[in-house]
């Protein structure tokens, strides 16, 4: 069985700003010779890990709901200078949008089940991914799409 994450995307007020942030992070791990995966890394591993890594995707709460999701491919234990070991979630690249799903601040991360998880939006001409984000929240929210 597939197991999603959900986590806040701190410091971070849109897609478009996660995106750029992908972009850099990217150009950085490429220009040292790594691989072009990116890594967030949080304090505990998940108990389900083999659900995550088996196909699943880190949820991001933008603004206070989800907006996107980038794919698992790995979670790595880690340890920092400090000496305490962390949770790499090793992840594409790729952002994809997802119907917004209204969420309540909470620290960590949090398993989210298939069956609970947004789906994806198309971002392609006629998604309404140009307008303004709260009306198209809206519209998704209403049916709309």
């Amino acid at each position: 069985m597939v197991m999603h994450l959900v986590k806040l995307c701190v410091g971070i007020s849109s897609v478009e700003e996660l995106e750029a942030s992908r972009e850099f992070e990217i150009a950085q791990r490429k220009a040292a010779g790594e691989p072009a995966l990116i890594a967030h890394v949080t304090r505990m591993m998940p108990a389900q890990r083999e659900a995550v890594e088996n196909g699943g995707s880190l949820y991001w709460v933008i603004n206070g709901s989800i907006q996107c999701r980038s794919e698992i491919v790995a979670l790595e234990q880690v340890q920092g200078d400090d000496g305490i070991k962390r949770c790499a979630i090793m992840m594409l690249p790729e952002i994809v949008r997802t119907a917004p799903a209204p969420r309540r601040p909470f620290q960590g991360w949090r398993y989210l089940k298939p069956d609970d998880a947004p789906k994806d939006v198309d971002t392609g001409s006629g998604s309404g991914a140009d307008l303004p984000p709260e009306l198209r929240a809206k519209l998704l929210e209403i049916g709309a799409w």
